[in-house]
C-alpha cells in the first residue's frame, strides 16, 4: 500500500520543549522507530512540518543580525530549504540505524505557490517558539511580526498560500519506484511562484498537510495519514469532549476547527477521502500501526455521521 505521512512538527519537537539538536533526535528516534515498523510492506513518502524548526532559525537571524547589522536575515524560503535538510537528515539517519536494509532518501522539494493568494493579507500559520502574551506583545511593539494565541500562549504567524503543485514530483516517484522510503516536501517544500518562466522563492510557509494532501492525491496514495498529538475530538479541552473513532467528510462539516492547528488537517484529509484515492486517518505519531489497523486515532472514510470511542 503506498501511504503518505504527514509529522507535525510539534510531533518531532513537543510544545513547550528547548529547541536543541538533542531533544529533536529523542523525539525523531521514536518518529523513525514508527516509519520502520510499516516500511517493509508498504510505499512510504514522509511529510514532516518544520515551524519549531524554521521558527528557531528565524530567531538566531534576529540575534545575529543585531550583532552584525550587515549580515541581512535570510529570506524564510531559504530557511525552510535548511530545515528540509535538518529534519530529512536525522529522519534518515535513525530510520536507517533502525533498520539498515531500508533504502532511505530525503529530497528538497520546491513547492508552487501563487503570490497572489489570499493568505498574504490573513497571516494564520504557526512558526516558532511560545511566548508568554506578554512577551509576544512587546516583540510586536518593537517589530512588523504578528503573534496569535495557540491554546492558553502565543507563537508568531506568517503567511500560508495554497499549494498548488510540486515541482520535483517526478523525481520523487523515481524513488519510490526504486524501493526507497522518500522524505520530501518538508515543512510543505519550499514556496516559489514561477513567473517570467523562472522559480522564486517567495516569504511563507505552506501548510504541510496540505502539501502532503497535494502529493497524495498526485502520486495516487491508497492512504492519507497525517500524525500529529492524537485524535479529532468533539469538544476538545471541554469536559464534554469526545474522541472520534470514524469520521466522514460530511459529519465534520458541522464543526468549526482552528485555523492555525486542526483546521488545516481536517480540510487535507476531507479532500483526499473526496478525491476518491482512498482513506485518511489522524492520529497520534507512536500509534501508527494501530491506525492502519483501524485500532486508533480517527479514520476518515467516505459516507455520513460520526462514531466516537466508547
Amino acid at each position: 500500500m503506498r501511504i503518505v505521512l504527514a509529522l507535525g512538527g510539534n510531533a518531532l519537537l513537543a510544545r513547550g520543549q528547548a529547541l536543541t539538536a538533542e531533544n529533536q533526535r529523542q523525539n525523531i528516534k521514536k518518529a523513525a522507530k514508527s516509519i520502520a515498523e510499516i516500511a517493509k510492506d508498504n510505499e512510504i513518502i514522509v511529510i514532516h512540518g518544520n515551524g519549531p524548526q524554521v521558527g528557531m532559525l528565524m530567531e538566531q537571524n534576529a540575534v545575529y543580525h543585531e550583532a552584525s547589522p550587515a549580515t541581512t536575515p535570510y529570506p524564510m524560503d531559504v530557511l525552510g530549504a535548511e530545515t528540509c535538510g535538518m529534519v530529512g537528515y536525522m529522519l534518515q539517519q535513525e530510520i536507517k540505524n533502525i533498520d539498515n536494509a531500508l533504502n532511505i532518501a530525503t529530497i528538497v522539494t520546491q513547492t508552487l505557490i501563487s503570490a497572489d493568494d489570499p493568505a498574504f493579507s490573513n497571516p494564520t500559520k504557526f512558526v516558532g517558539p511560545i511566548y508568554s502574551q506578554e512577551e509576544a506583545t512587546s516583540i510586536m511593539m518593537k517589530s512588523d511580526k504578528i503573534f496569535k494565541a495557540d491554546g492558553d500562549k502565543y507563537r508568531r504567524v506568517v503567511p500560508s498560500p495554497q499549494p498548488i503543485d510540486i515541482v520535483e514530483l517526478d523525481q520523487v516517484e523515481t524513488l519510490l519506484k526504486a524501493d526507497n522510503i522518500v522524505i520530501a516536501c518538508g515543512g510543505g517544500g519550499v514556496p516559489v511562484e514561477f513567473k517570467n518562466n523562472k522559480y522564486r522563492g517567495i516569504e511563507c510557509v505552506i501548510d504541510k498537510d496540505l502539501t502532503a494532501e497535494l502529493i497524495a492525491e498526485k502520486l495516487n496514495a491508497e492512504m492519507f495519514i497525517i500524525l500529529t498529538d492524537g485524535s479529532v475530538y468533539k469538544d476538545f479541552g471541554k469536559e464534554t469532549q469526545q474522541e472520534m473513532k470514524l469520521a466522514t467528510p460530511n459529519g465534520l462539516a458541522q464543526f468549526t476547527f482552528p485555523a492555525g492547528s486542526m483546521g488545516p488537517k481536517i480540510d487535507a484529509v476531507c479532500k483526499f477521502v473526496n478525491s476518491n484515492k482512498g482513506d485518511a486517518a489522524i492520529g497520534s505519531l507512536f500509534e501508527l500501526n494501530n491506525i492502519i489497523a483501524h485500532q486508533s486515532g480517527t479514520l476518515i472514510t467516505k459516507g455520513e455521521g460520526i462514531q466516537y470511542y466508547s
